[in-house]
């Protein structure tokens, strides 16, 4: 039986389910439950006691924004998605490390935790393993793709 064209990873259109498969699909549930738990973390601290710790509380926002865009690049397909999962999980990586070593540099510049904190300590380093993970499984997902786009008939 003749098989179609492989999926092209490099059209915004494709009908490309590999991020969305296997552990992909684990990936995308973890991701969304650390968007919705810091999304209301930060929800909740922002409207009750941002003037305790503003800069905790709005990098905790932010955080949360950073794991929706994740969440929803991880599930979509196509060229634009990839990269911008690729960019969210990078500035993941970079938000954790730096706040995570800042927060260890100077307890005091944080006098609440915020989801990076100490490299996710409070998550169980999650948000430090998480990001790594992403970038491994979307480097891995799309170099399979590469090889299956080449390595058809003809």
């Amino acid at each position: 039986m003749a098989e179609g064209p492989a999926p092209d990873a490099t059209s915004d259109t494709a009908p490309d389910g590999r991020r969305r498969s296997g552990p992909g699909r684990v990936l995308i549930a973890v991701y969304g439950v650390f968007a919705l738990a810091a999304g209301s973390r930060a929800g909740v601290q922002i409207a009750t006691r941002f003037h305790e710790a503003p800069v905790a509380y709005l990098l905790s926002a932010f955080a949360a924004a950073v794991y929706i865009v994740a969440t929803v690049t991880l599930a979509r397909s196509g060229r634009t998605s990839y990269r911008i999962a690729v960019t969210s999980c990078t500035i993941e990586l970079i938000g954790v490390v730096a706040v995570g070593t800042y927060s260890l540099a100077d307890s005091a510049a944080f006098p609440d935790a915020t989801v990076w904190s100490e490299y996710g300590n409070g998550y169980g380093f999650v948000p430090l393993v998480l990001p790594v993970i992403g970038l491994w499984w979307l480097r891995r997902v799309r170099h399979r793709t590469e090889v299956g786009e080449t390595s058809g008939p003809g």
